[in-house]
């Protein structure tokens, strides 16, 4: 165990609240895309923003479409409503993969905190 630092707080301790803080969750990840997935809220919570304002703006102006009465709405909402459920199966995935870096991350700063260094 790393010896207490600031506040009587050891660094183990320190690095476990920073990772805490910092993780991503699978369930947030699902509610964020069964809520919000129309407008892409599961990909902005994932950091994928720039496809998050792809699906936004695929289903906003397909949905505007089909509500004025254009078929053509229903083209544009087709596609991101299959990257959706591409999505569902992608989500662990991107989570996971977004908790290891954050691990590797705080294990680089600080050598042998979470026994990952070799």
């Amino acid at each position: 165990m790393a010896p207490a630092g600031q506040y009587g707080i050891s660094a183990d301790a320190r690095a476990l609240m920073v990772f805490q803080s910092k993780r991503k969750s699978v369930g947030v990840s699902y509610a964020f895309w069964v809520f919000l997935g129309i407008f892409g809220g599961h990909r902005f919570y994932n950091g994928r923003v720039g496809s998050g304002f792809a699906i936004a703006i695929l289903d906003s102006l397909g949905l505007v479409l089909l509500l004025c009465g254009n078929p053509f709405g229903a083209l544009l909402i087709l596609p991101a409503s299959i990257w959706g459920l591409v999505d569902a199966f992608l989500i662990p995935g991107w989570v996971s993969n977004h908790n290891a870096k954050l691990i590797a991350e705080i294990d680089s700063a600080r050598p042998g905190i979470l026994g990952l260094a070799t």
